[in-house]
């Protein structure tokens, strides 16, 4: 099968999204499809043409980028020149899966999107903007596609751009051989000077708004016997560095600024406990909260759509109110009083990740949607054609 994954950002770019792809397109290659990732070319000096695990990797133009968002028309004369039996979107940003879906149609190519989050532009227009594209070019890719793919039943529930398509739940998925809790966080902790005991508590992820980091960092307040190692670059580090000086907990919150993909699982090794405090429906699932699981780690999120249907309350870890530091704090000095449970959580965590998010499992609903998809696509076209 030639499958076209068309996605905003790609390798080297950093994110959940760019990540889900990548695993998913590994996973098909090793399993004989012919796939091609059509992207961004957000950056010059990367290379219009390049091959990545057997992927074939194929940037275009970009004009700019609006609200985090590449403009990249180009992808439609891309894309129509692209031999594919199936496109696949992802979106947000929403503008590539917009492009897609229109060569799609032109084309009769069976046509896919994962709708990963909704639309949040940080501005106070957001809601006018998302509001707008939802009603006109959202609703025009949705209208095209052959199948909505959405990551959680509470999303497929709870948002509006999605809930009239009858979207099918595929979760995003986790490497099972890269994130295992048999890894060694000691080097980790020795790069960043933590003793062996000293508890430590880790966030990964953009330092971005919808994170909620400023929640998290306000909570270290609270746990002041451990260290809080935050990995991943962006925009926001600077003004969450003087938020750390405000509050007067430099010498326990540690940025560990964006660390390569061969060194992350040492980091989620190294930690006592995982965190993610995001606080938008921009995080509608959290990738990372399954590779701390995968690594054997108890972990606190936040109970919003999405996120929260990661773990079961008290089983895998906790839920934390978001945007309230004082309840993520007390979640946090909870789990890390408590080995025993601790431990018990990041058993049940990986057994959780085993039987419901491991890359094979989530390619073989890929899979099914691509051939049923295509089946219902030569039932529609009729016989000879």
């Amino acid at each position: 099968m030639r499958v076209v994954q068309v996605c905003p950002w790609y390798h080297p770019h950093v994110g959940g999204v760019e990540s889900h792809v990548a695993s998913v397109a590994t996973e098909l290659v090793r399993r004989g499809h012919d796939v091609t990732v059509l992207t961004s070319r957000y950056d010059r000096s990367l290379p219009d043409r390049e091959e990545r695990d057997g992927v074939h990797l194929r940037r275009v133009k970009t004009t700019g980028v609006w609200i985090r968002t590449p403009i990249a028309p180009a992808t439609k004369a891309a894309l129509a020149g692209l031999d594919a039996d199936v496109v696949h979107a992802h979106s947000p940003p929403p503008l590539t899966a917009y492009y897609a879906a229109k060569v799609a149609a032109r084309r009769r190519i069976p046509f896919v999107i994962t709708y990963h989050a909704d639309v949040e532009p940080p501005t106070f227009l957001g809601p006018l903007i998302e509001a707008t594209y939802r009603h006109t070019l959202g609703y025009s890719t949705m209208r095209r596609a052959d199948r909505v793919i959405v990551t959680t039943s509470t999303y497929a529930a709870t948002s509006r751009a999605v809930w009239r398509f009858n979207p099918e739940v595929v979760p995003n998925a986790v490497d099972l051989t890269r994130f295992r809790p048999e890894n060694d966080g000691l080097p980790v902790r020795e790069f960043h000077r933590i003793g062996p005991r000293e508890p430590v508590v880790v966030f990964v992820g953009r330092m971005v708004p919808h994170k909620g980091i400023e929640s998290l960092i306000e909570a270290s307040a609270r746990v002041p016997y451990a260290k809080f190692l935050l990995v991943g670059g962006g925009p926001e580090i600077p003004a969450l560095e003087r938020l750390v000086q405000r509050l007067g907990v430099g010498d326990r919150v540690l940025f560990a600024g964006p660390v390569p993909d061969e060194r992350l699982p040492g980091y989620f090794a190294a930690a006592d406990l995982f965190v993610l405090p995001s606080v938008s429906r921009l995080e509608a699932f959290g990738i990372v909260a399954l590779e701390a699981m995968a690594s054997g780690k108890a972990v606190v999120v936040t109970d919003i759509p999405g996120v929260r249907e990661v773990i079961a309350d008290g089983r895998e870890g906790l839920l934390a109110d978001p945007v309230n530091p004082e309840d993520l704090g007390l979640k946090i000095r909870i789990l890390l009083a408590d080995d025993r449970r601790r431990a018990e959580m990041g058993r049940a965590g990986r057994e959780a990740v085993e039987r419901s998010y491991s890359i094979a499992r989530v390619v073989d609903r890929i899979e099914w949607v691509y051939r049923d998809v295509l089946e219902r696509r030569r039932r529609d076209l009729g016989p000879g054609l």
